[in-house]
This record gives C-alpha cells, structure tokens and sequence, in this order.
C-alpha cells in the first residue's frame, strides 16, 4: 500500500514536471506514458558538482522528463555519470565520481540496487559496462575490470588488466579492454587487454597507439581501437584488431576522433577537428567497417550544426542516429535525433555535457 501510494505521488509530480522537448510540438500529449518505448540520455554534469541526471523521453507521446531518476528515487544520481547500458530488464549507470553503479528498472528509472566500487576507502572510479551472457563487465580506473552477475547484482570477481581502463567491447568469447594510462600523464599506456570470458583472466595484452580509450566491435569479429596519442608528438590513430588472431592489420595514423557507433557496415565517428585558424569543427564522418574505408566526411546533410559533439549511438530498431552536444561543457546540452540520410528529425534539451543515448524499444 505503502508503494502504491508513493508510486501515485511520483505519478503526479511526473505530470507536472515534463515538458515537450520536440521542435514540432510545444504541447504535452494528453495520452502521455511515463513508461514504455523510448530512450534515456545520461548526462554527466559537472565534475565533483554531484548533477549527473538522466533525461527520459517517449516516443509516442513525444515529451520528456528533465531528470527521471531523480523524480522516482528522491535522490540525485550523483556526481558523474559516465556510463549506461541496458541488459534484460534492468540498467546499469556508471557513476564515476560517486564510485557506484547505479541498477535501475529500464523502464520506471526505480533504483533496485546500488554497487559500491570502492577498494576500502579507495574509490575505484568506474568508468564503463559492457554485457555478455549473463554477467555485466565494469572497467575501473584502479586497473580493474569487475564481473557482476546480472541476477544477483553481487560483484562476483575483479579482473586485473592495465592502467586506467576505460572503454570495452566483446567479440568472440573475449573482452577487449583499452588501458589509457590516462592518469599518468604524459606517460600513457598503449596496450589493450584481452580478456577470456570463460576463464575471466587476463591471456595478453596487444600494443596499440598511445592513450587507447575507445573500444568497438563489428559483425565481422574486427575491433576497433580508439586511441588519442599523447597530445605533442605522438598523433592520434585507430587500429583494428582481428579477434580471431589478435593481431593488428590495419592502422590509421593522424586518425582524431573522439567516439563511435556501428550499425551494420556503417560506423558514425565523431569528434572536433581545427580549421587553418585554429577553430575547431566538429564532424560527424561515415566509414565502412566491411571495405575499412571512409565513406564521407560529412554525414549531417542539412545544416544542423552541433557545437561539441561529446557522444554518438544508433537505435537499431530504427536506425536513428542520436547524437550528443555538450555546447560549452557548462550548461545544458541537446541531443539531435538524424536519420540515416544526415537530415535532422528532432532535438531535445538534456543536463550538461550529455554522453550516452540508451534505448527503450519495448
């Protein structure tokens, strides 16, 4: 009775709290759903501001909630957020200043459990999750991966792997781990873990390009390593490794790019490029992942302008492209919603510096 009284008060307050975010309608729908079919943005706020929030928006009723956890939780999510993914039922939220992954419902944002990442008084600083057969990996910046079985939420193992890992990806029984060295500047790592998901350990590790930090996977069992050099004079590149061999065929010297989405044989890479002025441009490039070639520089197709493209991600039930402006990394950011022609379909306000799109499409 207790939860259905308190579950109707959040109700409430939710009707009056969403706003229409969608530049075709300024109204909010009378047949508004707070669940359902839709997709959530995490933001990360300012760091140690303790203002990461997470923005939902409805499909149907094309509207959205300024910060849904918050509203069904009376709590904030805490200083951060760095990460999120959805597997089965639940969604995990990477939060990296408060060292906690936040569980919550994938469609209500109600917390059902949050995991303390810390080494006793020490915080871990988790960074990402990625899933693989019933278990959700965790990178932290303490050089470990965590094992969390998703049924019981319980941290069952911490994988050792290199310094100050960050993005992950899975590709034939094995998890890929991008060890940065980002806290040892300017003597950054250029190694990437491989790790065997039936043993859970660490087999070796393959020598990339210096401070290697995104990590993406195709159909073709080819991974992608972002890496971003050492900001003097070694230059950002992308290497691919085969994941049935675990050698490097392919680098991309001078390759700036800041993250990745792939969808098929498309990959939708962002990042900031400078102008002979020394201004920077943002870009969003088109490259195929089955000829490993790019494919256009310029996917936006009508103008839309994006400032500080900070994060990219496609719906793969709709093939939208979604992706994230943190403007000047201090006040509310916005998520352009593209079709796969580059044209503009709609945008919507979210917290400050915007990071990951997660979809809800049941």
């Amino acid at each position: 009775m207790k939860q259905f009284k308190l579950n109707y008060i959040l109700f409430a307050l939710a009707i009056t709290a969403v706003f229409s975010s969608c530049s075709k309608n300024d109204d909010i729908n009378p047949d508004f759903q707070e669940n359902g079919p839709g997709l959530f943005i995490l933001s990360e706020g300012l760091f140690n501001a303790n203002n990461s929030s997470l923005t939902y928006y409805n499909y149907a009723a094309r509207v959205t909630v300024a910060d849904k956890f918050k509203l069904r939780n009376g709590r904030g999510l805490g200083d951060t957020g760095n990460d999120a993914g959805v597997y089965g039922s639940k969604m995990y939220i990477v939060v990296n200043g408060s060292n906690t992954v936040e569980v919550v419902n994938a469609q209500s944002a109600i917390s059902i459990k949050q995991i303390s990442f810390t080494n006793g008084a020490t915080g871990r600083q988790p960074r990402y999750v990625v899933f693989n057969k019933n278990k959700a990996y965790v990178s932290s910046y303490d050089g470990t991966v965590a094992v969390i079985d998703t049924a019981s939420l319980a941290v069952e193992k911490y994988i050792t792997v290199g310094r100050n890992p960050e993005r992950m990806a899975v590709a034939n029984g094995k998890l890929y781990v991008a060890n940065s060295g980002g806290l040892d500047y300017p003597n950054y790592d250029k190694t990437v873990s491989v790790v065997d998901l039936t043993t859970l350990t660490e087999t070796k590790k393959i020598t990339v390009t210096a401070n290697p930090r995104g990590v993406y996977a195709d159909q073709y069992g080819d991974v992608y390593i972002l890496s971003s050099g050492n900001y003097a004079d070694v230059a950002p590149a992308m290497a691919i490794i085969d994941s049935k061999t675990d050698a490097v065929t392919k680098t991309f010297a001078d390759f700036s790019a800041s993250g990745m989405a792939i969808n098929g044989d498309v990959a939708y890479i962002i990042g900031n490029s400078y102008d002979a002025n020394f201004n920077s441009v943002a870009f969003v490039k088109l490259f195929n992942v089955k000829t490993e070639t790019i494919t256009s520089e310029k996917f936006i197709t009508d103008g839309t302008a994006i400032v500080t493209p900070y994060g990219i991600n496609v719906d793969p039930a709709s093939g939208e492209v979604f992706v994230t402006d943190a403007k000047n990394y201090t006040t509310n950011g916005t998520v352009f919603c593209f079709g796969s022609n580059g044209v503009k379909k709609y945008s919507l306000t979210t917290g400050i510096n915007p990071n990951n799109v997660v979809f809800i499409n049941k």
